[in-house]
């Protein structure tokens, strides 16, 4: 191999390696926040976990806040609105969709901290934005399109749809901790339904 090409090869190699080691990083960071909370994750903890050098991990995330941030865009696959081509029936669709993930999904045992730590720390504020943005992110399409096909007014506020979703779910996850179970989900949909007329 000629030194060109022996150049040309170098940046893809060093490249998979920075990919690699942003991937573990990013992995430890999430399953250091799942095991232990907010409160257990350092760079220095993360920096054990995975045997990335803190100088690499600092070169990649100016700090702990922005490692956490991109850590929390890795929660598993994210909800998408259904569509069925009624609103009920993406109402209802997302409702077990998100329950679902309530009850089972590793982030809905984090998530708490990250609202309480947000409290206190704008950048953390940040995290716990990025999270809220993802979970409403489908309510407002299901909205959307349901006042697109003429199924709702247009002058239906769709935060107020969220807020009607997500609310019980969220109350009833981390407050009253009772079961998400089927009837729970259909009072749901139906003060929705009945709300968005």
């Amino acid at each position: 191999m000629t030194k060109s090409k022996r150049a040309e090869a170098r940046p893809e190699i060093i490249d998979d390696r920075v990919a690699r080691s942003k991937r573990i990083v990013l992995e430890t960071t999430y399953k250091l926040l799942t095991a232990v909370g907010l409160s257990g994750v350092s760079v220095d903890e993360v920096c054990r976990k995975s045997g990335v050098a803190k100088t690499t991990i600092y070169r990649h995330w100016s700090s702990r806040e922005a490692l956490l941030l991109d850590a929390c865009a890795t929660m598993g696959p994210k909800s998408q609105a259904p569509d069925t081509g009624s609103f009920k029936r993406d109402i209802e669709t997302f409702l077990g969709q998100i329950a679902h993930r309530l009850k089972t999904a590793p982030w809905a045992t984090v998530l708490p901290s990250i609202v309480d730590a947000a409290e206190r720390d704008q950048e953390l504020a940040k995290v716990q934005a990025r999270i809220h943005g993802e979970m409403r992110s489908p309510v407002r399409t299901i909205v959307e399109r349901a006042q697109q096909r003429g199924e709702l007014p247009k002058r239906l506020d769709s935060s107020h749809v969220i807020a009607q979703i997500l609310g019980p779910l969220f109350y009833r996850r981390w407050f009253s901790r009772e079961p998400l179970d089927e009837r729970f989900l259909d009072g749901i949909v139906a003060r929705v339904v009945k709300f968005a007329e």
